[in-house]
Protein backbone atom coordinates (compact mmCIF):
# COMPACT_ATOMS: atom_id res chain seq x y z
CA UNK A 1 0.00 0.00 0.00
CA UNK A 2 1.49 3.59 -1.23
CA UNK A 3 0.52 6.13 1.92
CA UNK A 4 -1.08 9.67 0.82
CA UNK A 5 0.93 12.34 1.37
CA UNK A 6 -1.60 14.04 3.84
CA UNK A 7 -1.42 17.90 5.15
CA UNK A 8 -3.30 19.30 8.45
CA UNK A 9 -4.58 23.09 8.21
CA UNK A 10 -5.00 24.34 12.08
CA UNK A 11 -5.49 27.76 13.66
CA UNK A 12 -5.41 26.61 17.02
CA UNK A 13 -4.57 24.14 19.51
CA UNK A 14 -4.55 21.36 17.58
CA UNK A 15 -6.40 18.58 19.16
CA UNK A 16 -7.99 16.71 15.89
CA UNK A 17 -4.13 17.74 14.50
CA UNK A 18 -2.76 15.46 17.31
CA UNK A 19 -5.59 12.58 16.93
CA UNK A 20 -5.09 12.74 13.38
CA UNK A 21 -0.93 12.61 13.36
CA UNK A 22 -1.42 9.76 16.35
CA UNK A 23 -4.05 7.35 14.20
CA UNK A 24 -1.46 8.07 10.83
CA UNK A 25 1.37 6.59 13.35
CA UNK A 26 -0.65 2.81 12.52
CA UNK A 27 1.52 1.26 9.38
CA UNK A 28 -1.71 0.31 7.90
CA UNK A 29 -3.14 3.89 8.04
CA UNK A 30 -3.31 4.81 4.27
CA UNK A 31 -1.92 8.25 5.18
CA UNK A 32 1.35 9.86 6.26
CA UNK A 33 1.07 13.29 7.92
CA UNK A 34 3.76 15.16 6.51
CA UNK A 35 3.04 18.89 7.42
CA UNK A 36 0.54 20.91 10.01
CA UNK A 37 0.22 24.59 8.48
CA UNK A 38 -1.24 27.51 10.47
CA UNK A 39 -2.83 30.27 9.91
CA UNK A 40 -1.90 31.83 12.88
CA UNK A 41 1.18 32.35 14.25
CA UNK A 42 -0.03 31.86 17.92
CA UNK A 43 -1.19 28.55 17.46
CA UNK A 44 -0.59 25.94 20.21
CA UNK A 45 -0.88 23.15 17.28
CA UNK A 46 2.11 24.51 15.67
CA UNK A 47 4.20 23.60 18.95
CA UNK A 48 2.68 20.32 19.23
CA UNK A 49 3.17 19.23 15.75
CA UNK A 50 6.26 19.93 16.26
CA UNK A 51 6.58 17.62 19.18
CA UNK A 52 4.56 15.03 17.62
CA UNK A 53 7.49 15.39 14.50
CA UNK A 54 5.85 16.35 11.97
CA UNK A 55 6.86 19.42 9.96
CA UNK A 56 5.42 22.27 9.73
CA UNK A 57 4.26 26.15 7.94
CA UNK A 58 2.84 29.03 8.87
CA UNK A 59 1.12 30.87 5.98
CA UNK A 60 -0.04 33.94 8.40
CA UNK A 61 -3.42 35.49 7.55
CA UNK A 62 -2.58 38.52 10.02
CA UNK A 63 0.83 39.50 7.43
CA UNK A 64 -1.56 39.40 4.55
CA UNK A 65 -4.55 41.27 6.47
CA UNK A 66 -1.68 43.61 7.21
CA UNK A 67 -0.51 44.00 3.80
CA UNK A 68 -3.80 44.46 2.34
CA UNK A 69 -3.86 41.24 0.28
CA UNK A 70 -7.18 39.55 -0.32
CA UNK A 71 -8.05 35.97 0.36
CA UNK A 72 -7.04 34.74 -3.60
CA UNK A 73 -3.39 35.63 -2.57
CA UNK A 74 -3.61 33.77 1.03
CA UNK A 75 -4.67 30.68 -0.99
CA UNK A 76 -2.57 31.05 -3.72
CA UNK A 77 -0.04 30.93 -0.99
CA UNK A 78 -0.98 27.82 0.72
CA UNK A 79 -1.41 26.07 -2.15
CA UNK A 80 1.71 26.42 -2.99
CA UNK A 81 3.22 25.72 0.22
CA UNK A 82 0.91 22.38 -0.05
CA UNK A 83 2.34 21.82 -3.50
CA UNK A 84 5.76 22.46 -2.91
CA UNK A 85 5.46 19.35 -0.42
CA UNK A 86 3.78 17.18 -3.10
CA UNK A 87 0.86 16.84 -0.32
CA UNK A 88 -2.09 14.53 -1.80
CA UNK A 89 -4.80 15.19 0.94
CA UNK A 90 -5.81 18.09 3.02
CA UNK A 91 -7.79 17.55 6.18
CA UNK A 92 -8.84 20.74 8.21
CA UNK A 93 -8.80 20.62 11.99
CA UNK A 94 -10.49 24.26 13.24
CA UNK A 95 -8.91 25.50 10.24
CA UNK A 96 -10.35 29.17 10.85
CA UNK A 97 -10.54 30.81 7.81
CA UNK A 98 -12.96 30.33 4.37
CA UNK A 99 -11.26 29.08 1.70
CA UNK A 100 -11.60 30.85 -1.72
CA UNK A 101 -13.46 28.50 -4.53
CA UNK A 102 -10.63 28.34 -6.68
CA UNK A 103 -8.82 26.55 -3.85
CA UNK A 104 -11.59 24.23 -3.32
CA UNK A 105 -11.86 23.76 -6.93
CA UNK A 106 -7.95 23.05 -6.96
CA UNK A 107 -8.54 20.15 -4.02
CA UNK A 108 -12.09 18.87 -4.81
CA UNK A 109 -12.00 15.22 -3.70
CA UNK A 110 -8.63 15.55 -1.72
CA UNK A 111 -9.26 18.04 1.20
CA UNK A 112 -12.26 17.20 4.13
CA UNK A 113 -13.33 19.50 7.04
CA UNK A 114 -14.68 18.26 10.97
CA UNK A 115 -17.89 20.35 11.72
CA UNK A 116 -18.82 20.15 15.49
CA UNK A 117 -22.80 19.57 14.17
CA UNK A 118 -24.79 16.65 11.81
CA UNK A 119 -24.81 18.93 9.15
CA UNK A 120 -26.85 19.97 7.01
CA UNK A 121 -28.26 21.28 10.58
CA UNK A 122 -25.95 24.10 12.40
CA UNK A 123 -23.74 25.58 9.63
CA UNK A 124 -21.10 28.09 9.85
CA UNK A 125 -19.99 29.79 13.20
CA UNK A 126 -21.00 28.31 16.62
CA UNK A 127 -22.73 25.49 15.91
CA UNK A 128 -23.26 24.09 19.38
CA UNK A 129 -24.89 27.11 20.78
CA UNK A 130 -26.97 27.47 17.32
CA UNK A 131 -27.61 23.52 18.66
CA UNK A 132 -28.70 24.85 21.88
CA UNK A 133 -30.65 27.63 20.89
CA UNK A 134 -32.69 25.34 18.75
CA UNK A 135 -33.68 22.83 22.11
CA UNK A 136 -32.51 19.79 19.72
CA UNK A 137 -31.54 16.63 22.01
CA UNK A 138 -29.02 15.09 19.78
CA UNK A 139 -26.07 16.30 17.92
CA UNK A 140 -23.00 15.38 17.09
CA UNK A 141 -19.65 15.88 14.30
CA UNK A 142 -19.75 15.49 10.81
CA UNK A 143 -16.84 14.55 8.49
CA UNK A 144 -17.14 15.93 5.11
CA UNK A 145 -15.65 16.79 1.59
CA UNK A 146 -14.97 20.53 1.54
CA UNK A 147 -16.80 22.53 -1.36
CA UNK A 148 -17.26 25.99 -1.99
CA UNK A 149 -20.11 26.47 -0.28
CA UNK A 150 -19.95 26.27 3.14
CA UNK A 151 -20.40 22.95 5.41
CA UNK A 152 -22.27 21.99 2.40
CA UNK A 153 -20.26 19.03 0.67
CA UNK A 154 -20.93 15.17 1.13
CA UNK A 155 -20.47 13.61 4.10
CA UNK A 156 -18.05 11.02 4.63
CA UNK A 157 -19.32 9.97 8.47
CA UNK A 158 -21.37 11.20 11.07
CA UNK A 159 -21.73 10.44 14.68
CA UNK A 160 -24.63 11.80 17.15
CA UNK A 161 -23.80 12.87 20.65
CA UNK A 162 -26.66 13.69 23.17
CA UNK A 163 -27.91 17.15 24.37
CA UNK A 164 -28.28 16.90 28.06
CA UNK A 165 -29.80 18.43 30.71
CA UNK A 166 -28.13 21.73 31.78
CA UNK A 167 -25.30 21.68 28.81
CA UNK A 168 -23.86 24.89 28.01
CA UNK A 169 -21.58 25.22 24.92
CA UNK A 170 -18.68 24.34 26.68
CA UNK A 171 -19.80 21.42 27.95
CA UNK A 172 -21.75 20.04 24.63
CA UNK A 173 -19.11 21.50 22.69
CA UNK A 174 -16.27 19.18 25.21
CA UNK A 175 -18.48 16.11 24.38
CA UNK A 176 -18.63 16.59 20.67
CA UNK A 177 -14.57 17.23 20.95
CA UNK A 178 -14.11 13.64 22.10
CA UNK A 179 -16.36 12.35 19.39
CA UNK A 180 -14.45 14.34 16.89
CA UNK A 181 -11.32 12.57 18.10
CA UNK A 182 -12.82 9.30 17.30
CA UNK A 183 -14.66 10.17 13.87
CA UNK A 184 -12.00 11.69 12.34
CA UNK A 185 -9.38 9.42 12.08
CA UNK A 186 -11.76 6.99 10.75
CA UNK A 187 -13.33 9.25 8.26
CA UNK A 188 -10.01 10.01 7.23
CA UNK A 189 -8.69 6.79 6.60
CA UNK A 190 -11.52 5.63 4.59
CA UNK A 191 -11.69 8.70 2.72
CA UNK A 192 -8.16 7.57 1.88
CA UNK A 193 -8.71 4.52 0.82
CA UNK A 194 -11.32 5.74 -1.95
CA UNK A 195 -8.38 7.71 -3.61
Amino acid sequence: MTRKRVAILISGRGSNMRALIEAARSPDFPGEIVLVISSRMEADGLGLARELGVETALVDQGRFRRENRDREAYDAELHHVLTRANVEFVCLAGFMRILSPGFVRNWQGHIVNMHPSLLPAFRGLKPQAQALAAGVKVTGCTVHYVVPELDAGPTIAQTQVPVLEGDTEETLTARILEAEHRLYPQAVRDALMRL
